[in-house]
């Protein structure tokens, strides 16, 4: 079996920083790749060797397939790991990685192909018993023949891009009417984000709860499942407060959700770490969404609640080795609640407020982690993903998770930059959230930005009140008759004249 002497880690932030930590408690060498932009990152400075890739923007740095396998060849490494975003989906660089003789700490090319089209992934997971969302079986080609399987199916209904995630190339038809305006849409997006309009409809599921499986599999053929993960709170169809378990699968529909999930990964032969999701109904009824083949940002609260280090099991799977865990083996243990703290403004749409961490303290404590990728002082570069940590706490029971998150995020010190952490804290105290009855519209449904707006503090309105009434009970009388104004009037215009 190969083993890993040296690791590049062709990403950045938070999650280099930590497939980095892993190494160095493995005994392996880590190189970092950084962009212009990120000089002076944690990630580069932690690393054992550090070279730059090119300026700022990825597409001219991390994502230059070609110049990260010269540096491998040239530092003499053995494996490369992409971490999540940027190649970690790319078939065709798994397959460049392979084909340079290096150690893709991953799945297969032919497992990132067929699961990295929604549609061919359908497709080969259809021969299991695995339930699935009505719709098209596969892209559309005429779209009279879309808007009759439309009708049928029954609105609302769901366009979809084949070939990506994040909310792009997605639109919701209420109306048949509305029909072909969202296509064009969904289909611009699509283009415009994947370089693929491809799109296919699915019935649109009402209260839909976004739930995923956790699974890993070895090259040898074993899979597991490490249970769920509720990620229904989100912005934009993208996710902003994680946690495990959920709050309302029983033991019988968690055990075959997580039979699916292992079904899935086998009809790609899959190996590595992945996420199966699922949609989830108001009657608990799942189905499969995707396959997501790589670590997910939210993998710390997996890890939490199972102790399985998800990073290393993958750093072991790609050397060849069985998995030694088995599905017996694993248990749920206690409670985790992931926040993302973006730099971000949730009082104007969420929308992304780069610049300087003139104050960085992260909260600590027992049960508190956290996963980031910078510190004080640090600018956040304007050309990546604006999230700046992820935020995890750990507990007995769910509200036990849930009371550590709001005291470690009221003890989160960030000034330079707006972010999420007060929208996450308002997230813990609503009672739809904290009694487990929420569901992917919980932003348009709750949260209005004035609920952000600070409470007038009880002694302050009070002193405010005094000294109102005393300001009315000092202000001199008005002019009550004709020439005591007129001659206040003429007053005001000579003074203007002068």
């Amino acid at each position: 079996m190969p083993s890993i002497r040296k690791l590049l880690v062709a990403n950045r932030g938070e999650i280099a920083l930590r497939i980095m930590r892993t190494c160095r408690e493995m005994g392996i060498q880590t190189v970092a790749i950084y962009s212009e932009a990120d000089r002076h990152a944690l990630h580069v400075r932690y690393a054992d060797e550090a070279v730059c890739v090119g300026p700022a923007p990825s597409s001219e740095s991390y994502l230059k397939a070609d110049t990260i396998i010269e540096v491998c060849r040239r530092l003499g490494v053995d494996a490369i790991h992409p971490g999540y975003g940027f190649l970690s989906e790319n078939a065709r660089f798994a397959q460049l990685v392979r084909e340079a003789g290096l150690i893709f700490v991953g799945p297969s090319p032919e497992s990132i192909e067929v699961m990295g089209s929604k549609l061919a992934a359908k497709a080969a997971v259809s021969t299991y018993n695995i339930p699935m969302v009505p719709g098209t079986p596969s892209a559309i080609s005429d779209r009279a023949e879309a808007k009759v399987i439309s009708a049928q199916i029954g609105y609302p209904i769901l366009i979809k891009a084949s070939a990506g995630g994040g909310g792009k190339g997605m639109r919701i038809v209420e109306r048949e009417e509305d029909f072909d305006e969202q296509m064009d849409r969904a289909v611009s997006e699509a283009i415009s984000a994947f370089g693929d309009g491809s799109v296919f409809i699915e019935k649109y599921v009402t209260s839909p709860r976004h739930i995923e499986i956790q699974v890993l599999g070895d090259q040898h053929g074993n899979i597991i499942h490490l249970f769920e993960r509720e990620c229904s709170v989100q912005r934009r169809h993208q996710k902003v407060v994680e946690e495990a378990p959920s709050a309302v699968l029983t033991p019988e529909i968690r055990a075959e959700m997580g039979r699916c999930a292992v079904d899935v990964a086998r009809a790609c032969g899959y190996y590595g770490a992945g996420t199966v999701e699922f949609i989830v109904d108001d009657q608990l009824n799942f189905y499969f969404l995707e396959m997501n083949t790589r670590l997910q940002v939210e993998h710390p609260v997996t890890e939490q609640i199972t102790g399985v280090d998800l990073v290393k099991q993958m750093i072991y799977i790609a050397e060849g080795k069985e998995l030694a865990i088995k599905q017996e083996d694993l248990e749920i243990k206690g409670h985790a609640v992931e926040v993302r703290v973006y730099a971000e403004d949730p009082t104007n749409n969420f929308l992304p407020d780069v610049g300087t961490l003139q104050t960085y303290v992260r909260p600590q404590g027992n049960g508190v982690r956290v996963d980031d990728g910078f510190e004080q002082d640090m600018e956040i570069p304007i050309y990546y993903d604006p999230m700046i940590a992820k935020l995890i706490t750990y507990g007995n029971d769910r509200t036990e998770a849930i009371q550590k998150m709001i005291r470690a995020i009221d003890e989160y010190q960030i000034t330079g930059v707006q972010t999420t952490l007060p929208f996450c804290r308002y997230v813990m105290g609503h009672s739809a959230f904290t009694s487990g009855n929420f569901d992917t519209h919980f932003v348009n449904r709750y949260f209005t930005p004035d609920v952000l707006k600070p409470a007038p503090d009880a002694a302050e309105a009070q002193l405010a009140a005094v000294l109102a009434a005393q300001l009315f009970a000092n202000r001199k009388p008005a002019a009550t008759n004709g020439t005591a104004v007129t001659e206040a009037k003429e007053s005001r215009w000579k003074a203007n004249r002068r």
